[in-house]
């Protein structure tokens, strides 16, 4: 049974876990071992199996571990079981990009809206997915149980959006913007920055 509370290196550790066990299943493999998921994540065998020991015995020696098993018991684990509807900000190119990804519904998250001020894309399509004008937030978000909103938006347009959707009860920020979101204590925001990224792999394989 999964603790409370995980530590943050667990819950990190076990999210990559998921990402590649997410993976495995697209390219239609039934099982993996340690040391594969080790290759992929460059976290040591070892650590990966006391985490996952910590949990319940998932492998078996010899065979490794069955990828959907395990699959569904980290999404048990990291409380993502079942499906998590989500909404995307901005429906620029970024905006598109990330409406057309598999990504999402791979991991159980399903697009069901995407919001832009432009009139020239409201009433038009991504995918399946209809644009709707941005006053809609409120009402779009609790008819459609939006738990997440993602922001593909312009900096400057960021905080607004970031209020309209704390104001709407969502409580978790996926933003892919450059700017800082000041939000209250309960909501967590997640930055995605690429510079970021490319600085601390710079940092350690060019040092």
């Amino acid at each position: 049974m999964a603790p409370e509370r995980l530590t943050v290196g667990v819950a990190a550790r076990l999210s990559h876990y998921l990402q590649v066990l997410t993976q495995t299943r697209k390219m239609g493999h039934d099982a993996i071992s340690s040391q594969e998921i080790s290759e992929f994540t460059h976290i040591n065998a070892t650590q990966i199996r006391r985490d996952l020991s910590g949990f319940g015995k998932f492998g078996k020696r010899g065979v490794g571990y069955n990828v959907d098993a395990l699959i569904g018991e980290i999404r048990r684990i990291l409380r993502a079981a079942g499906q998590h509807n989500i909404a995307v900000f901005g429906a620029g190119n970024l905006g598109q990009a990330i409406s057309r990804s598999s990504i999402f519904a791979d991991n159980g998250f399903n697009i069901v809206a995407i919001f832009d001020t432009d009139p020239s894309k409201i009433g038009t399509s991504v995918g399946d997915v209809e644009v709707l004008a941005f006053d809609r937030v409120d009402q779009v978000v609790r008819e459609r149980n939006i738990i997440v909103g993602v922001l593909a938006v312009p900096d400057n347009a960021a905080q607004p959006v970031a209020d309209s959707l704390i104001a709407a009860s969502v409580r978790v920020i996926f933003n892919y913007s450059g700017a800082l979101l000041h939000v209250p204590s309960g909501v967590t925001v997640h930055t995605s920055n690429p510079v970021v990224e490319l600085l601390y792999a710079l940092y350690f394989h060019l040092a």
